[in-house]
């Protein structure tokens, strides 16, 4: 398949372009961020984006959903990078529809899809137990006990687990990786809410002895199939983000005057800025493949999802790492969005892997 959107995909991305400026620029997350909103982000948005189908892009027709594949899904992500809109579309739409989509039985697809469509129900996905990504690392242990489940363990960075109402979770029956349903309602549960550094949430939850609604079916491949497809929708998500630093920045250098004359005028910054332009351009190609290797079931996905993740974190941390140097020490002050976008791309970097993760991932995939 060619590098290129077709008509519809294009128009998803200009649609969602205008609805995420109008409805959610930066501003926004800056407003969460000071009034410490308890959900941690605009739940009438998150309705708004569901109105549009946005919650159902990856779902299939026949429950319900719009079935538009990752590659739209993408657009959306990528969109929603540029703005820095802090929404459930990663843990949600991304991460557990999908989870459910490859290993949900056919009764809990056509009951849980309709309050996802709705906005009637939030997910989050529980898999991390360190303090740095290590998804062969799990501690948590399921036991079925009569016709039920239930689930003792710790999980960290579980985005959106504060306001989740189900939860996916890892944990090992019987020696094997498999995902559980979840009612984040549920006894047996603790969680614990953390405001991370760019001002999205996160939350420590701790499982005693929690029952589960069910299991997934697939076990360890179904949970390593979504965190793949996972890392190629937040790489999306990434590229928005560094499109958006790197526009600011060119725009800001042709305009900062120094000895009377615009900086971006200097050679030293302008092949920065062109190194810059073609690693993004690099990322954009690799990006829009791994989604549509999502879309046309190539195999093997994990080398798509690690070399989209590694490169998303090389780029994004070469240009916000840039664009607080070309704007200066006024890019660090809260009076300046850039500081937004740094903020943003340190933890996006590290979830669901950093570039050292998948860089070793992507040599061992191939016998290194």
């Amino acid at each position: 398949m060619t590098l290129i959107l077709n008509e519809e995909e294009l128009m998803l991305k200009s649609s969602a372009k205008e609805f995420l400026k109008e409805k959610s620029p930066v501003s926004l997350l800056r407003k969460l961020r000071d009034t410490q909103d308890d959900v941690g982000y605009d739940t009438n948005l998150w309705r708004g984006m569901a109105e549009i189908g946005w919650a159902s892009l990856t779902i299939p027709e026949k429950y319900g959903g719009l079935g538009f594949g990752y590659v739209g899904l993408g657009q959306v992500l990528e969109e929603s990078g540029r703005t820095l809109t802090a929404s459930p579309l990663v843990a949600t739409s991304l991460l557990c529809t999908t989870a459910l989509q490859i290993g949900g039985c056919e009764k809990h697809k056509k009951s849980l899809f309709k309050d996802i469509i709705l906005a009637n129900a939030t997910y989050a996905f529980a898999n991390e137990e360190l303090q740095h990504h290590n998804p062969d690392h799990i501690e948590t242990t399921a036991e079925k006990i009569d016709d039920h489940y239930v689930i003792t363990g710790n999980k960290t960075f579980v985005l959106d687990g504060h306001v989740a109402t189900h939860f996916i979770v890892s944990a090992k029956l019987q020696g094997e990786v498999h995902l559980f349903l979840v009612n984040a309602v549920a006894s047996g549960i603790h969680k614990e809410r953390v405001i991370m550094m760019d001002s999205r949430n996160s939350a420590d939850i701790q499982f005693k002895q929690c029952p589960a609604l069910d299991i997934l079916s697939g076990g360890a491949t179904t949970f390593h199939k979504t965190l793949d497809i996972g890392r190629i929708g937040l790489s999306a998500e990434m590229l928005g983000c560094t499109l958006e630093a790197f526009e600011r920045t060119l725009a800001y250098i042709k305009e900062r005057k120094q000895f009377g004359v615009a900086i971006g005028s200097f050679q030293a910054l302008q092949h920065r800025t062109a190194k810059m332009f073609c690693e993004i351009e690099l990322l954009k190609s690799i990006v829009l493949k791994a989604l549509q290797a999502i879309d046309e079931g190539d195999e093997p996905l994990a080398l798509w999802a690690s070399m989209a993740k590694a490169k998303a974190g090389e780029t994004i941390k070469l240009v916000t790492s840039e664009a607080i140097q070309m704007y200066g020490g006024i890019g660090m002050t809260d009076d300046e969005e850039i500081g937004f976008f740094i903020k943003r791309a340190r933890v996006a970097q590290v979830f669901l892997g950093d570039y050292n993760f998948h860089l070793d991932r992507y040599a061992h995939l191939h016998g290194y």
